[in-house]
């Protein structure tokens, strides 16, 4: 992992566990602003600023060393419905676009960049619906779309579409009626083939990237 991306992941850390400190301790304070609860029927719309931290192992059989993908922050923007108090399903929309790099042990190649779109699917349960303060977990899958390739130093690169499993946590925070905090973190697990043709050769690449995904943000329930 490099400094950079260590950066990026130790200020996305902070920042959730600075957010919940917060959260929690406006949790022991006086209730002054009446909130909406979390019932069934109800739709959630959140907007995050979103780190996305691959936590990449790209190896390949035909060509010696490993690829390097950096981080990257987006907006993101997610639904909710809520089928019970406590159970809701929850779609994210986002693009994220990475730096692709190639090191053999003796250089770097630069293999361009790549945006990913990886819609999400997630069942979540709620605990504490009807509190100011209430944390979820949940599960579900992904099929990443790969576009906008750009082949850097390489002839040539493509990466192949595919499905994934994600597991999530987080919280929301009632602030007045409808309006809440949350602060979520998503994994996902996300596999590619990388074809590439440098130097007039071709060489595949098994890539797991399975991200990171740090995100705060504001949602309104109607």
């Amino acid at each position: 992992m490099t400094f950079s991306r260590k950066l990026m992941l130790s200020a996305a850390v902070a920042a959730i566990f600075g957010a919940t400190m917060a959260a929690g301790g406006v949790a022991q304070a006086d209730e002054v602003a009446s909130f909406k609860t979390k019932q069934a029927g109800d739709f959630l719309i959140r907007g995050r600023v979103l780190g996305v931290v691959p936590d990449e192992d790209i190896t390949s059989n035909t060509l010696p060393g490993s690829g390097d993908v950096d981080s990257d922050v987006i907006p993101e923007l997610d639904f909710s419905y809520f089928v019970t108090d406590n159970i809701a399903f929850e779609l994210i929309a986002g693009t994220s676009k990475h730096d692709v790099s190639w090191n053999t042990g003796s250089a770097d190649v630069d293999l361009g960049s790549v945006r990913l779109l990886p819609p999400t699917l997630t069942a979540q349960y709620h605990f504490m619906p009807d509190q100011r303060f209430s944390p979820y977990v949940g599960a579900g899958i992904n099929y990443t779309f790969f576009y906008d390739a750009k082949r850097g130093d390489s002839q040539s690169i493509s990466y192949d579409d595919g499905f994934g499993y994600a597991f999530q946590a987080g919280f929301d925070y009632a602030i007045s009626g409808p309006w809440s905090l949350n602060v979520d973190v998503k994994k996902i697990f996300l596999n590619t083939d990388v074809t590439t043709n440098v130097g007039g050769t071709t060489y595949k690449a098994d890539a797991d990237l399975d991200p990171w995904l740090f995100g705060v943000g504001v949602g309104y329930r109607f």
